[in-house]
């Protein structure tokens, strides 16, 4: 990863921080003052280093974990603002990126009860939830979509 795919890199996240989604090529290609072409061939190379995650034939954004471009059922509202996370640990994950506090709305994927965790001093609230991944992490880039 070179400099301007860090700096690339760099811009997109914040993109993401600030406006609560991910940039378009175009938009960030405009905001950084780079060609659209750029921004395509660095957010490219950051898809195969598993830096970013891009959307199958369209090149645009999926995932720049803990976030997630696409609406999941793991919703983050902090500092008067909201994200999605790809999953629950990485909802707990922008909390932690972003080192506030906030809270994480989401649905039991058995019963579909609402559930919400409050995430205070970079711990949720309740010490007895539990994270289970179907998945082993080694093979979550088979297929991160899907993990």
């Amino acid at each position: 990863m070179d400099d301007v795919d860090l700096a690339i890199r760099g811009l997109t996240y914040a993109w993401f921080v600030e406006h609560g989604e991910a940039p378009t090529a175009q938009e960030l290609a405009a905001h950084a003052h780079h060609p659209v072409a750029e921004i395509r061939a660095a957010w490219w190379r950051l898809h195969e280093d598993h830096a970013l995650v891009l959307l199958p034939g369209s090149g645009e954004i999926q995932m720049a974990n803990p976030f997630s471009a696409l609406p999941t059922p793991y919703k983050v509202e902090a500092g008067g603002r909201s994200w999605y996370g790809s999953c629950a640990w990485d909802a707990l994950g922008i909390c932690a990126a972003l080192r506030v506090d906030g809270t994480i709305t989401t649905t039991c994927p058995d019963c579909d009860d609402p559930i919400e965790v409050a995430v205070r001093n970079h711990a949720p609230d309740d010490p007895t939830l539990l994270f289970h991944c179907l998945v082993p992490a080694a093979h979550w880039w088979d297929d991160i979509a899907f993990t």
